[in-house]
């Protein structure tokens, strides 16, 4: 795969920008970064619907995307204890409303004269798991002040340890992406799936090579080594079964990306296709596993 500086510094950017903008999130408060949450759930589900919509050659009405919306920021609402923590009640209310209205919609959609399956609405459903469930566990491990990933006696800048692990993430997702595409780019010749071609074998083994030496050696400092080590192997092996799962869903609806808001990196699913393959894996480790 022959180098190219135009597409390799579009896409540098866009991820800084992408990283620039997690981190205001996070450097904020929780509040900030439940709204980035909220607006990336949003941006993900419109764009799960179009992609389902051309896969089964069907239409969901608004009601129907908008149901699942509402039935999606329950779950996260659930995930989101530690930011309501004085609103309890608050919360359960809204939780409780927004599922309640979504069911409603979603009836409502149903019985509108745009007929559809239950297959295909059960592959739309499905998103409530790949977006819904990931972005809240994303949002939980935000909130969370049980894991612990900086060493004993390590405070930085008096943050909890919830403040640093999506920092960790989107870090780790960004090394595992870059150094594959170097890598791919300067030896990779054997591709690694016929679904997205442009991966190439070489690449994906050294982008997470690089990840998983970057992180531990350079962070081992300040954060627990197993901690870091573990980030970066999931990020490096379920990131990129996130990104060949996208990848399979956009040639399935005969598409080349998800949408179009981040130059050299397409729509919401296309930029965070890793982070919703990894989430679910990282929040099981980091609550599973002691160290």
């Amino acid at each position: 795969m022959a180098f190219n500086w135009t597409t390799f510094w579009t896409r540098t950017w866009t991820a800084l920008a992408f990283v620039a903008v997690i981190a205001a999130g996070l450097l904020y408060n929780e509040w900030s970064f439940f709204t980035l949450v909220a607006l990336i759930h949003i941006g993900c589900w419109m764009e799960y619907r179009k992609l389902m919509e051309k896969i089964h050659r069907t239409y969901f009405h608004p009601y129907i995307l908008y149901g699942f919306l509402l039935i999606g920021f329950h779950v996260i609402l659930l995930l989101s204890d530690g930011l309501f923590l004085y609103y309890y009640p608050v919360k359960e209310n809204f939780s409780l409303s927004f599922l309640l209205a979504g069911c409603v919609l979603l009836t409502m959609g149903w019985f509108q004269k745009y007929k559809v399956t239950m297959q295909s609405m059960g592959a739309l459903a499905l998103g409530l798991v790949y977006i819904s469930l990931t972005l809240g566990l994303f949002l939980h491990l935000r909130l969370s002040e049980d894991i612990r990933v900086l060493n004993d006696g390590e405070e930085l800048s008096g943050r909890s340890n919830g403040f640093y692990i999506p920092i960790l993430i989107i870090l780790a997702l960004w090394v595992n992406d870059t150094m594959a595409y170097l890598v791919g780019s300067a030896i990779g010749k054997t591709p690694f799936s016929k679904i997205s071609p442009k991966k190439t074998i070489e690449g994906t083994v050294g982008g997470a090579l690089l990840c998983v030496l970057a992180l531990t050696l350079i962070l081992k400092p300040w954060f627990r080594w197993p901690a870091l080590l573990g980030i970066s192997l999931i990020v490096a092996v379920f990131g990129t079964m996130g990104d060949l799962l996208e990848s399979k869903l956009k040639r399935m609806a005969n598409v080349k990306d998800s949408g179009k808001i981040m130059p050299g990196h397409g729509g919401f699913l296309d930029r965070f296709d890793s982070l919703l393959g990894s989430i679910i894996f990282i929040w099981l480790f980091l609550n599973l596993v002691k160290f």
